[in-house]
């Protein structure tokens, strides 16, 4: 008997069975280095702007909801009456003037008048003077001729102090320098969140949506029930 011929399959051949054909390699999607850099600083601004700028953003929030309901306050005010004598000879110095400075110190330390002076005025008889600040005024009618004076202080209390310090009324240049820096932080901090919001493609169309439809409804509102 002649022995069994075994044949070894070629190395080019292919096994028998079905053939597979593995899928294409995915393709990966590579964002431009100024892309990938304009979303990371954009990034950065929002999240360091907000919070270096949450107290102040957060005090003109509120402030906000006080000021438009004022009346919620009304019974905070206080208003004082009182009377007192200054040194005569401050009100007609040798020139026929008055001493401005030790009247307006006078007052500050005799009877812990604060705020800044908004009106200093000086008639033949009777000299007045106001001062003014956030929640508080308090104005003075003097003699001068004897020197006695009419003391009315207005404390408007707490939420009164914060409405102005909002309004940036009689609140000094420091605090309306302070106004100016959190207008322009929170200007930043929204326009870091529009561009960070362009590179969020799962929610840049729901985000773009919700920003028009709010400020439609802020259009809507001033055009049909504003005054």
């Amino acid at each position: 008997m002649r022995p069994s011929t075994i044949t070894k399959p070629s190395v080019n051949e292919e096994p028998a069975g079905p053939h597979i054909v593995p899928p294409p390699p995915a393709r990966r999607t590579v964002n431009p280095a100024w892309k990938r850099k304009t979303a990371a600083l954009a990034r950065w601004l929002h999240i360091y702007l907000s919070m270096a700028s949450f107290a102040i953003l957060f005090f003109f929030a509120v402030t906000g909801l006080t000021l438009n309901h004022q009346q919620w306050f009304a019974k905070q005010q206080k208003t004082t009456l009182s009377k007192g004598r200054m040194n005569a000879q401050w009100l007609r110095t040798p020139d026929k003037s008055v001493d401005k400075l030790q009247v307006v110190e006078y007052l500050r330390s005799r009877n812990r008048v604060s705020g800044a002076v908004s009106d200093f005025r000086i008639d033949d008889s009777q000299v007045s003077v106001s001062f003014k600040g956030p929640g508080y005024a308090a104005d003075i009618f003097i003699d001068r001729d004897s020197g006695a004076y009419d003391l009315t202080e207005n404390k408007m209390g707490l939420a009164a102090v914060m409405n102005d310090l909002h309004k940036g009324r009689d609140s000094g240049h420091a605090w309306s320098l302070v106004i100016d820096i959190s207008a322009v932080l929170m200007t930043f901090v929204s326009a870091s969140g529009i561009v960070l919001l362009c590179f969020l493609q799962k929610r840049r169309f729901s985000g773009f949506l919700a920003a028009a439809v709010g400020a439609g409804l802020c259009i809507v509102i001033c055009l049909l029930w504003v005054p």
